[in-house]
């Protein structure tokens, strides 16, 4: 072996440790050790619990101070001048308890919350959190303690606990934190709102009926901690916290459209029933439109995925990109401590370090119940121990393919939606591109002396708008002596003009480093909703913006009849006639010897068909191989990893995502390699007289 593999192994087996080492952490919720969040060591010798790690928000609470300056119960009851009897210790332990549970969620539950324990026949459990839960408690508590309304969109591989915790969690606000706060959940079946309804029962049956009350209120040891509300078969009230709990299911849609709900979770989200009668949208939207955004509310989705396109699906994006007010939030099955298979010595585990090193990049397989070495060194990369993998290894034997694996146990949230199989792009390939991705410099659009027309070319500017929706990473450059032909190509994907319909796309590649070997790259970008004739104007603005750049509408949607895709029939005709007189060089089909011998006039467009698509798409594939373009839309990227081939053997995306983006750059990248000459720098002087040229665009105005 090797002195570098020597070092690459033993570091291998160095990061191990310390990913185990972060997984199995002493944790003890009753002591507080290795518990969640900020924490401080505080020791009272004669208190139960003599050694406490308490969250930092307990340090500024006068009993916490008063107790620790004592440095005893005894001595603290004594200054209180009270006498040290087992009532008076009970009732300081009571209160002090109190206030830890009012801070500490994992206390709570490990000192008080009863379920049912996983193993049959075994008694009812207290709960403590697993490592994934503390990950998602710690999640929760970050939004709380920031003052912050809790929104989380969370995907989730199975079998963690997630959907317990989040009732739970909302249960802890109405019992410890305030009163008044209505909770519903709902679940995608009934059966499942029926186990959520004998959960929280069991839970409240166990709770120490005291505790709803404040310290010295009188109470009855045998009041109901649980009465029906009124008629309702969903609603149950706790009186003594004046809150109720709704529980429902998405088959009876009706159950809590009229709730003064302050906190809600809607369990399994991407199983929701969707038809025409009934859409989670609405379901959801009814159920939530009183919750306030404000703190102490409280809307979890929560959901293992079920394909994309979905409700569940366009949320966890929105979350994942920042744009609604949710935090996506994802566990992935390596995190669970149970998917783990131990290795029998040291030898066995550094052998198996070595056998993974080996293959990272061997993306063979000898049968489809195994996963390639490059694949099982992703894993690795994302984080999961060897010890997972080596579980994921024996557990893969079980599946025929790697899309019903990925679909019960994801990596991330990419194999929680996409789990085909079928998938176009190596999602290794597609990774690589990501580290060019980035927020454009300018946001706005291009504007001129009119809309459409020849005008619609005059006087270009760009005008700076965060609301705008032309992208811009680089500027077109111009120079007043030297002219470079063929740098920059404009191609347009024509969606629809309602907000349902496919997306519209108009991208800029600059193809300047092409002279010495180098990659085009994405410069800018236009996306959005628009009428046809208008984009057609606005892709001859952007073009003729960028020096002229070569403009190609791709004419599959103007002039085929797509029943898959949304938009607006049959008007190529219509819309290329307006610019191809005012716009001096826009994209023709190349013609055959044929076609130019008998006079055929010239077809405007890129034609998308059965005999191009394979083709511009084998194109792609190279380039991203290749990692031969610079990318900067993440978006475009996503769109890759949902792009697959058709039982019929045809391309698209999955059934609910869109392919706007990437055909711009599978149409693009395959002109820029195959149909234009490489960009040539020349002197303005020196072109060629009456070529067809128009006035090069000046240094941009920005406004």
């Amino acid at each position: 072996m090797s002195e570098i593999k020597q070092k690459e192994i033993k570091r291998m087996i160095d990061d191990n440790a310390r990913r185990n080492a972060v997984m199995f952490a002493p944790f003890n919720p009753v002591t507080g050790e290795g518990s969640v969040g900020k924490r401080f060591r505080y020791q009272i010798p004669d208190y139960p619990i003599p050694l406490q790690f308490l969250p930092v928000a307990m340090k500024r609470n006068p009993l916490v101070k008063a107790l620790a300056k004592a440095g005893s119960v005894s001595m603290y009851l004594k200054q209180l001048q009270v006498n040290d009897t087992p009532d008076n210790r009970e009732q300081l332990v009571d209160v002090f308890s109190r206030l830890r549970c009012l801070h500490d969620f994992p206390y709570w539950c490990a000192t008080l919350v009863y379920i049912k324990d996983k193993d049959p026949g075994m008694p009812d459990c207290l709960f403590r959190l697993n490592f994934p839960q503390r990950k998602f408690c710690a999640a929760l508590e970050d939004m709380r303690t920031a003052g912050k309304p809790i929104r989380i969109c969370m995907c989730k591989a199975r079998q963690w606990g997630g959907s317990t915790e989040t009732d739970l969690y909302m249960a802890w606000l109405q019992l410890v934190h305030r009163p008044s706060l209505n909770g519903i959940i709902v679940a995608h079946v009934n059966s499942a709102s029926e186990k959520i309804k004998g959960m929280y029962r069991k839970m409240l049956d166990a709770y120490p009926i005291n505790l709803l009350y404040k310290p010295g209120e009188a109470f009855d040891q045998n009041e109901k901690k649980l009465v029906w509300d009124g008629n309702s078969d969903n609603t149950q009230r706790i009186p003594q916290r004046n809150c109720t709990i709704s529980v429902g299911s998405s088959q009876s849609p009706n159950a809590g459209r009229s709730g003064d709900y302050a906190l809600a979770h809607f369990s399994e989200v991407g199983l929701f029933q969707d038809s025409e009668k009934i859409h989670p949208e609405d379901l959801i939207r009814s159920v939530t439109s009183g919750i306030l955004f404000r703190p102490y509310t409280m809307i979890v989705y929560e959901s293992t995925a079920d394909g994309v396109g979905t409700f569940f699906h366009k949320e966890y994006l929105a979350a994942e990109k920042g744009t609604s007010q949710f935090t996506a939030f994802f566990v992935a099955w390596y995190e669970i401590e149970n998917y783990r298979k131990e290795f029998d010595s040291r030898e066995q585990l550094e052998s198996f370090a070595q056998w993974l090193w080996d293959n990272r990049n061997n993306a063979d397989i000898p049968s489809d119940r195994e996963e390639p070495g490059k694949y099982l060194w992703w894993l690795w990369k994302k984080g999961a121990t060897l010890e997972a993998i080596n579980w994921y290894i024996t557990e893969r034997t079980k599946y025929s393919d790697h899309g019903k694996i990925a679909a019960e146990f994801p990596s991330d949230a990419i194999e929680a939606f996409v789990n085909s199989g079928a998938n176009v792009f190596d999602k290794y390939q597609v990774d690589a591109l990501k580290k060019t991705c980035r927020a454009p410099i300018y946001v706005g659009d291009i504007y001129a002396d009119a809309d459409e027309g020849e005008n619609a070319l005059l006087n270009l500017r760009f005008h700076q708008d965060n609301q705008g929706l032309l992208w811009v990473w680089s500027l077109p450059e111009t120079d007043d002596e030297e002219e470079i032909t063929d740098r920059y190509l404009t191609v347009v994907d024509i969606g629809g003009r309602s907000s349902k319909a496919d997306w519209s796309v108009i991208v800029v590649f600059d193809r300047l480093r092409m002279i010495d070997g180098g990659v085009p790259s994405v410069v800018a970008q236009w996306y959005g909703h628009i009428d046809m004739d208008l984009l057609a104007w606005k892709a001859a603005q952007i073009a003729a913006f960028y020096n002229n750049s070569l403009l190609v509408i791709e004419s599959n949607t103007l002039e085929t009849h797509d029943r898959s895709r949304m938009v607006d029939g049959d008007q190529s005709l219509y819309i290329l006639s307006q610019i191809v007189g005012v716009y001096p060089n826009l994209y023709a089909r190349p013609q055959s010897d044929d076609e130019i011998r008998q006079g055929m006039p010239r077809k405007w467009g890129f034609h998308t068909n059965v005999a191009t698509k394979p083709k511009i798409i084998s194109t792609l594939i190279k380039v991203v191989r290749e990692t031969a373009y610079i990318e900067r839309d993440q978006r475009a990227l996503n769109e890759m990893l949902v792009y697959e081939r058709k039982p019929n053997g045809s391309f698209g995306a999955v059934i609910g995502a869109h392919d706007d983006l990437l055909m711009t750059r599978a149409i693009g990248l395959h002109i820029c390699y195959n149909e234009m000459e490489l960009p040539t720098i020349i002197r303005r002087e020196d072109r060629t007289p009456g070529k067809l040229r128009h006035k090069a665009i000046s240094a941009a105005t920005i406004g």
